[in-house]
């Protein structure tokens, strides 16, 4: 197969999912959202026999790790890299070229996550973007957003939409983020994005991977455009 993997990261409310949704559509990646991983987790968590996962002779307990997600912290980063790693393994077995939105997140998870990815998919096939926002803008956007209850939408927030009370996707009722999203999360989930994901730049150019910067605070259309022109 012809491989491919592109990277998205940046601030929180960036854009990483809707621009990730749009390039899975456009060029058939497989979306790989390490936010959706997490949620399927917690679920499961709630049966006993789900909640604890022993990694390298740790055990990770995920109802704490959740509550760490729910107060904007990032969860444990061995746990994490754990079933990143795996889904990786799993998905590139199965054919499938990913775009990444927002993983990996640490510097302990790059250092890990990238060579699995270099080893699977070859240095050459992998793209990194950079989506950057002001803080400012992170507050705005994600004290509006809302998402969907069935598939995980998020829905941006303007004119057109905010009286939206159902996914114009699939038809499920739209809601806040419980705790994630209110704005004492936010500034705090912007302060962990500023001390431990932002320095993976550093990473990539360390290890001679290319980090296009794009510009998020453009209309979706604009930045998708970026984008494409980036990965060629």
């Amino acid at each position: 197969m012809q491989k491919q993997v592109i990277i998205i990261f940046g601030p929180p409310g960036a854009g990483k999912g809707t621009q990730s949704e749009l390039l899975s559509n456009k060029l058939g990646l497989f979306l790989f959202e390490t936010s959706k991983i997490l949620e399927r987790q917690f679920r499961e968590a709630e049966n006993p026999k789900e909640r604890f996962i022993e990694i390298d002779g740790k055990k990770f307990d995920v109802l704490e790790e959740k509550k760490l997600w729910e107060q904007g912290t990032l969860t444990s980063p061995p746990w994490v890299t754990y079933l990143v790693i795996n889904e990786v393994k799993n998905l590139f077995n199965e054919g499938k070229n990913l775009v990444l939105a927002g993983s990996p997140r640490t510097i302990y998870e790059v250092e890990r996550v990238m060579p699995v990815l270099e080893n699977l998919y070859g240095k050459e096939n992998i793209k990194i973007i950079l989506l950057e926002i002001k803080p400012e803008e992170t507050i705005f956007r994600n004290s509006r957003r809302k998402i969907c209850e069935l598939m995980r939408h998020s829905i941006l927030s303007n004119s057109e939409t905010e009286n939206l009370t159902v996914c114009p996707l699939d038809g499920s009722k739209l809601v806040k983020r419980k705790n994630l999203d209110d704005s004492e999360t936010i500034k705090i989930r912007i302060k962990e994005y500023a001390k431990r994901t932002h320095p993976m730049v550093e990473y990539f150019k360390k290890n001679n991977f290319e980090v296009k910067k794009i510009n998020g605070e453009q209309s979706v259309a604009d930045v998708h455009e970026d984008i494409l022109v980036a990965i060629k």
